[in-house]
């Protein structure tokens, strides 16, 4: 039995005949997820400067943690602890463990397979690169793979897996897919991911290529050890594996790999990034077309209004993002009408919300200039109460986007929101 479950409410009514776009729910062994949602990134298993209880009230459903960070601090085995209770004897199984109860967040939970970290410290690392660029002029691609020489790697990708230095104490690693899926076994979230490698949009095609096959084999054998792990639990299946869909920005491979795990008995899939703004629609639109209809799509690190709205007009059913909190912890506030720098003087006097449109707990008890006061005094209240409404404006963001769908709305939505918002 699949231990999630995926349904389909309505499909989105577009003008251009084309219906990629859908709202669901997805059923977790913690939890329902009503689709399409954003998941609120808790890296190292806390959603930075929140409690649990604060994260919840802004309306989010699920979390997603980070599977190298908890395996080198405190140890994916230390947090699998945490799921059982000593009655005397030994060890049992308790209710609740694992990550749940580790961070006290009872709601689904979701841990990327460590892929990502291949690029922050491979070929990303000491340098101004991101897995989304802007950058289309060969000459600058050229510019940031000839850099590549020049600064050293945390991280070395062979065949087998990837050997890496931990950023705490140097000390060597090895992850390999197997590795990867024990360790988030150990974790126990609902929705897992196969471990992959997440490439720089600066890499030419052969590299591409070649990144792409060998993401191919470890998604097969992460799926392979995913199933073995399954089989000596008794057949007992409480998470859900999702596989990942590379190629870059190269159109054969992103359509290459997404028949390929289409091929495979994941129960969900993820887009990885490694493309460039500009093409970032063509690429989902590429991949979801392909991708089975009646399974779940996550578009991994997005988080932008504008980008969100273009994932689930195109199929897209969970999106997860750092941004909401980084920018909330640094002063950088959403609102209807465009982003805002709350330190700025011409907020010391303001006595409004941060968006009058907002229904946020912030926004409802806090005015502009005591935000813009704490930021400026470098009190840790500030990035709280940011991120808070951060969080609860893109959480709520997308929510209304579903609600769209369901009732016939979302082309008029979108457009009334991005008119403001720019």
């Amino acid at each position: 039995m699949a231990p999630i479950k995926f349904s389909i409410e309505k499909e989105l009514v577009n003008p251009t005949g084309r219906q990629l776009g859908r709202a669901g729910t997805l059923e977790t062994p913690h939890g329902v997820i009503h689709t399409p949602a954003f998941v609120a990134v808790g890296t190292k298993a806390t959603v930075k400067a929140l409690t649990p209880e604060q994260v919840k009230s802004t309306g989010a459903e699920v979390i997603l943690a980070n599977t190298y960070h908890l395996y080198l601090e405190p140890g994916a085995e230390r947090i699998r602890s945490f799921g059982h209770r000593h009655d005397g004897v030994g060890l049992r199984p308790d209710a609740v463990g694992g990550l749940h109860k580790f961070m006290n967040w009872q709601g689904p939970t979701m841990t990327d397979s460590g892929g990502f970290q291949v690029f922050s410290l491979g070929v990303a690392y000491g340098k101004e690169l991101s897995k989304i660029t802007k950058i289309t002029d060969p000459s600058q691609m050229i510019a940031l793979r000839s850099l590549d020489s020049e600064v050293p790697r945390l991280a070395n990708i062979g065949a087998d897996g990837v050997s890496f230095r931990s950023h705490h104490d140097g000390s060597l690693h090895y992850i390999t897919p197997e590795k990867s899926i024990e360790i988030q076994h150990d974790l126990g979230a609902d929705i897992i991911f196969a471990f992959d490698e997440c490439t720089s949009p600066a890499e030419d095609f052969r590299y591409q290529e070649e990144a792409l096959e060998r993401t191919h084999r470890w998604a097969k054998r992460s799926l392979d050890h995913h199933h073995s792990l399954i089989r000596a639990n008794g057949g007992i299946n409480k998470q859900a594996l999702f596989g990942i869909v590379q190629g870059g920005r190269e159109e054969s491979l992103r359509k290459r790999s997404a028949e390929f795990m289409k091929g495979l008995d994941f129960d969900g899939f993820g887009i990885g990034g490694s493309f460039s703004k500009d093409d970032m629609e063509t690429v989902v639109k590429w991949v979801n077309e392909i991708l089975p209809k009646d399974k779940p799509r996550h578009l991994l690190g997005i988080g932008e209004p504008e980008d969100l709205f273009m994932g689930v007009e195109n199929g897209v059913d969970l999106f997860d993002c750092v941004a909401p909190t980084r920018n909330g912890r640094g002063g950088t506030l959403y609102t209807s009408r465009g982003k805002i720098n709350i330190r700025n003087a011409e907020f010391r006097e303001d006595t409004g919300p941060v968006d009058i449109e907002c229904g946020c707990d912030v926004c409802k008890n806090y005015s502009r200039a005591y935000l813009c006061h704490l930021y400026r005094a470098h009190e840790m209240l500030g990035g709280t109460l940011g991120s808070i409404h951060n969080l609860y404006f893109i959480i709520n963001l997308v929510k209304n986007m579903r609600q769209a769908i369901l009732d016939n709305t979302f082309i008029q939505f979108r457009e009334k929101f991005l008119d403001k918002y720019f």
